[in-house]
This record gives structure tokens, sequence and C-alpha cells, in this order.
């Protein structure tokens, strides 16, 4: 029985993992359903991701982009990976993607993956589909390695539940030393890029949730990352393999020590780092006029707008980072009241008390767009709870609207949110139903995360989460008190925000107290759209950590005291 469970399946989620899994088709399409297309470096998802200006990084573009090509050095012992590291805001993933786009226009690219930890996409921020990944797009790299990778599938039915090092392997190694031994074709070279490894987290394969002798500890994201390191590592050791591979990432101490050269001096290329290595001064002047002509066309200004060495105070605040120079030019560009010059002269007139933070000028410059809104706190609360849920993150803007608003048919959404487009990517109105919220660098993420350097506008984890469930309670109150009729989708997501946002013992209680029928609504709502399932996986878990249901600080609260009851009566059905 438990063999049909899946029978026919595709199309699925289960929690936050997307599947895509059918037992139709042949390897090749069983291996395309097991990527995360979105990392790949032209996937529709990076439509908007950050290129390097016009004429800008040129210099650190061909360092990169001459190793790549490189056919000199020691044959018995190539050094084959090479780490790009700078800190937030330094241009890396700019340059990784203008890199991969001249590699593909050369056809010298072998694959790309893209890590990103803000992703709706699970398989961006995680582990679990890397190899796969880099497997389909070496498979589109020439016909006979597309072969090999598919009789490799084949033969190993169960090669995707197997760890990094065998999939890459069985995958990608096995392969290519098949097509080395008979191919008499010229070989194989060209790069494989990695961007933003330092993203990627732990894969949690189990229940961390529970604490003792049963709980096991939580793995971390430095031993996720330093797992595919070492696997490319192992990869490029091979004689077989061909390409030279670019790691992108902060300088994290995973990977400081492991990119130590007194730890394994002759492993790899020297390592580029964009803030040391490369003065970033240059490109962020040239970044600067470029878009200041750009503003100066599009609104009509005389030349004469722009304040004196305005540029040159800008690029020094930036201190080398690229970050700073995008962030002023979406401010300025973003729709105003004020004319560009006065929000310019409020930028060049930002003070910072001088610390030794090397990000103080891009705090001053966020905590001044943040302060722009008319409810600056509430504002970063609506940030950092979308920033710390993935499952509100992915959600269109309408949704997020209904839930955290006051007055569903309200405007508090442009209220807070309506001065920070510099900041977050806000869909225009007639997407607000398709399309959600997104943001444009991870550096906010350390800001609004950092009391030390938000100050004020600091948000607390269990203030973020207690503001998240009042509004649920909120939601469900109008529903079942004020009998308030939702649209379809909104409900689908609503019925399975308790299970997404369990509370915890020492977070407080929510503000905002349900009644029966709210509760009543919930629970039946919950049942009618089939997701008694997770009221199953709530209550298993109350179980599990020994908790009494009604002396758990997880209830007095009606919802789930009612929906207890349900489970409590339909076990067996649930299970």
């Amino acid at each position: 029985m438990a063999t049909a469970l899946f029978h026919k399946a595709h199309d699925f989620q289960v929690g936050e993992q997307h599947f895509n899994i059918s037992s139709a088709g042949g390897p090749l399409e069983k291996l395309g359903a097991r990527i995360a297309a979105g990392a790949i470096h032209d996937s529709a998802e990076r439509c908007d991701a950050p290129k390097c200006h016009p004429e800008t990084r040129v210099a650190v573009q061909n360092d990169l982009y001459n190793w790549i090509i490189d056919e000199q050095g020691p044959s018995d012992h190539p050094r084959k990976i090479k780490w790009v590291t700078g800190p937030a805001g330094s241009g890396k993933s700019a340059v990784m993607g203008s890199v991969a786009d001249r590699c593909a226009e050369n056809g010298i690219l072998g694959a790309t993956f893209f890590f990103a930890s803000w992703s709706t996409s699970v398989g961006r921020r995680r582990k679990t589909a890397f190899v796969t990944t880099i497997a389909h797009q070496l498979a589109q790299h020439r016909e006979e390695l597309r072969t090999a990778i598919s009789t490799a599938i084949e033969r190993n039915e169960g090669i995707f539940e197997k760890n990094l090092r065998v999939q890459m392997e069985v995958l990608v190694l096995s392969p290519l030393r098949e097509v080395v031994r008979q191919s008499d074709r010229p070989r194989l070279r060209g790069a494989i890029i990695i961007d933003g490894l330092d993203e990627c987290e732990a894969e949690q394969f189990h229940d961390t949730s529970t604490s003792g002798r049963r709980g096991r500890p939580e793995r971390t994201n430095a031993e996720d990352q330093l797992e595919i390191l070492q696997v490319l590592q192992a990869a490029s050791s091979d004689p077989s393999f061909p390409f030279r591979i670019l790691i992108a990432s902060r300088p994290e101490r995973v990977f400081r020590q492991f990119f130590d050269p007194e730890n394994n001096p002759t492993a790899f290329a020297k390592k580029l780092d964009l803030h040391e290595d490369h003065n970033a001064d240059a490109d962020i002047t040239l970044f600067l006029e470029a878009e200041f002509n750009r503003l100066a066309r599009l609104h009509n200004l005389p030349p004469s707008w722009l304040p004196p060495n305005a540029v040159r105070i800008l690029v020094e605040k930036a201190s080398g980072q690229f970050i700073y120079a995008a962030t002023v030019i979406r401010f300025l560009d973003a729709d105003h009241r004020e004319p560009p010059k006065a929000l310019l002269e409020a930028v060049l007139g930002m003070q910072v008390i001088k610390t030794s933070n090397p990000l103080e000028h891009l705090d001053a410059l966020y905590s001044h767009i943040l302060n722009s809104s008319l409810d600056p706190r509430l504002s970063a609360l609506w940030i950092r709870s979308l920033l710390r849920s993935i499952f509100l993150l992915g959600s269109p803007a309408s949704h997020i609207q209904v839930l955290f608003q006051t007055d569903p048919s309200g405007n508090e959404a442009e209220h807070l949110l309506g001065k920070l487009h510099s900041l977050i990517r806000i869909p225009p109105p007639r997407d607000h139903a398709t399309t959600p919220y997104d943001f444009y660098h991870k550096s906010l993420f350390d800001f609004i995360e950092d009391p030390n350097r938000c100050g004020k506008l600091y948000v607390d984890w269990n203030e973020m989460k207690l503001f998240t469930w009042n509004a649920f309670v909120r939601a469900c109150a109008r529903a079942g008190d004020a009998q308030l009729n939702y649209q379809e989708p909104f409900l689908e997501f609503l019925v399975k925000i308790p299970a997404k946002l369990v509370l915890t013992e020492g977070m407080g209680h929510p503000k905002a107290l349900s009644t029966p029928a709210s509760a009543d609504w919930w629970v039946s709502l919950a049942i009618e759209r089939k997701a008694a399932g997770s009221l199953w996986q709530m209550f298993k878990k109350v179980h599990e950590a020994n908790l009494e249901p009604f002396h758990s600080p997880l209830f007095g609260i009606p919802y789930l005291d009612r929906a207890w009851s349900v489970v409590a009566t339909t076990t067996g059905e649930l299970a």
C-alpha cells in the first residue's frame, strides 16, 4: 500500500519542498525534475539579477576569464578552483553573473549555480539539488556526455537519494571519464561557476524540534557549505575533470579555513578579493556619473543640478561597496514627491558616528530610507516578518496585505512601504494577486537583524512571530465573527499558517484573542481544505515533546484548544 502512495503523483509540495516528479519519462527527464532551475545563471528567477554596469569591473572580469581559459600551468597538479571573495555589497554576484554570460557567449560555460538565502525556491537555498543541477547543465554541453549521464542514471536508479559525494561520482565524474576514454573530439574545457555559497542553508534530516535524549543537534550551515567545498575539491582533483571552478562567497570562517594556503598550499589558485585586490572607486565613479546623467535626462534637470563633489563624496562613503552606490541611485529613482536634488543632498548630508563598522555609511543609508516611512518601526516589522518566513516571502503581495493590514480594505501597505522602493521590489497593483514582494540585496537582511546596526528599528524574533500570529488570529476573526468572505487563494494561504508558525514557551501570548466562532471557522476551514495533516503534525509534535496539551504555552488559544479536540476524536483518520 505504501508503495502506491505517490503513484503517478507529480507537481506537489510537502512543507517548503516542491516536487515535480513523475514515474514517466526517461533518465534525463527524471534528472530535470530534480534540479533547482532558478539557480542557473540565465533562469527566469534571475531576470533582475545584478550585472556589472557597462565598462565597470573590466579588470576583475578579465582576470577571472583569463584564468578560466588559461592552458598554462603544471599539468600534473593543475589548480582548478579559484575563490572570489569580498564583503557584503562588493559586487560578487554581479561579477559572477557577468563572467557567466561571457563564458556562455564564447561556448565555454559548463554549469552555474547561484545560491540565494532569500529565494522562495528551496532549491536555491539548500544543497539538495546542487549536483543534479550541475549534471543537468553538463548534459547539454556535448552529445556524448549527455548519453553518458543518461546511462549513469539508468544504472543507478536510487542516485537521487544519495549524498553529494556519490551523486558527483555517478552523475558527473564517471560520465566524464567515459567521454574522455571514448571520444576523439577536442577535449572539454570551460567553467563551473558557483555564487553565494555562503548563503546555502543547512538541510535538516532529523526532527530538531525536540531536545534531550531524543533530540539531535541541528546541522549548521557551515557543515553543508563545507560538504559542497569538499565535493568540488574531490571532483577537481580527478584527471578526467576538465573544468575550472569559480566559487564566490563572503569571507566567512569555513571558507577562510578551507582556502587557507597553509592548510592546503597546492590545491587552489590564488584567491581574488574584490575589496583588497581591485580598487573599485574608479568603477563606482563611472557608474554614478552614468546614472546621474540618466536621471538628468529623465527629469529634464539642468547641468547644475548635481551638487559640487557629489560623486567624490559618494564614492568615499561607498568604501568599495557597489551596493551603497546602487541603493543611492534606486533611492533617487523611486517615485518620491521630493525632487532628486533634494534627495541627493539629504544623502550627502548624512552624518555617521565613526566606528570600526566598515558598513557604517550603508547602515546610515538604510536607516534614512526606512525612517522615511510614515511608521518606520512598523515597516521594519513587516520587512523582518517577510524576511524570516519563506512561506510569507513567497506568497503574493495581496495575501500579505490582507493578512498584515488592520483594515483589509485599507491602504496600510502603501502607507508603510510606499517610500521603500529602493529596498523592496514592490509589484504594481495589477500584479499584487500573483507576484510576491522581493528584496534587492541580502545586506538589508544583515542590517535589520542586527540591533547594533539598525538600533531602534530592531525587531526581535519573539515580537516578529507574535506579530504574524496576531495577524492570523485577526484574519480568522474577520471571517468567523464578521462573516467577511475571503477569496479562495487567500483561504488556502490562511489555513497553512499555524503549521508554519508555532508559538513556543517564553514568547508571551498574542494580543489579538480569538473567539469560539473564529476558532471553529478556522478548524472547519482546515478540514474542508484537506489540511488536516498539518493539524496532525502540530499535535504530534506536542506529544513527542511530552507536553500536556492544555497546559502547554502552545495552547490556551481557542484555535488550538478547539483543534486539539477535533484531532483527539479523529486520530485514526488523520494518522
